[in-house]
């Protein structure tokens, strides 16, 4: 199957899935979820998929959710479309293992969808935070309740409220990453 907004490679009985929108960061907009859905959809059928790889590119995992996507949207917009949780949760409902590969920056929702996969290898180069709070919002697909049973009330209370972000190694520190 062809995509546009993410790129399916298998290597043997591992498929990898890369989300493709170099021009914005892999922000993570609709049609890309739905992609990334289908495409989880095709490696669960699979007999022959035994795990499932999920990355983005040196620069970033994902830089959140498509904000230009969003913006135009009223708070009963997005609950009356299921705006997030449509696609966004299929990660965690899927059968296979899904490790989320991630060097560059995973933001706002692009930590969360690293939260969501089974568990996360992180590149030295990788940035972990939640900065919706800069937009005058919280994280909107799970991010405050993953993230505090990764890294604990205190450390994720305060990378929700003040933005900061987490580098690779605070990250495995904390226990937000595997390695």
């Amino acid at each position: 199957m062809s995509y546009e907004n993410i790129i399916v490679e298998t290597h043997g009985p591992s498929l990898l899935i890369k989300l493709n929108r170099p021009d914005a960061l892999n922000a993570l907009c609709n049609d890309l979820m739905n992609e990334l859905t289908e495409a989880l959809d095709a490696a669960e059928a699979d007999d022959k998929i035994k795990c499932i790889v999920l990355t983005g590119s040196e620069k970033a995992f994902a830089a959140g959710a498509d904000i230009k996507e969003m913006q135009p949207k009223s708070y009963m917009d997005v609950f009356k479309e299921d705006f997030i949780t449509a696609n966004w949760e299929r990660v965690t409902r899927c059968r296979k293992p899904v490790i989320a590969a991630v060097a560059g920056y995973a933001l706002g929702g692009g930590c969360e969808l690293a939260m969501m996969c089974d568990f996360i290898l992180a590149a030295d180069t990788a940035k972990f935070g939640q900065p919706e709070i800069n937009l005058g919002v919280m994280p909107g697909a799970g991010g405050t309740q993953r993230l505090t049973r990764f890294v604990g009330k205190s450390k994720a209370m305060e990378m929700c409220l003040t933005a900061r972000m987490m580098d690779a190694g605070e990250a495995e520190r904390a226990g937000l990453v595997s390695r």
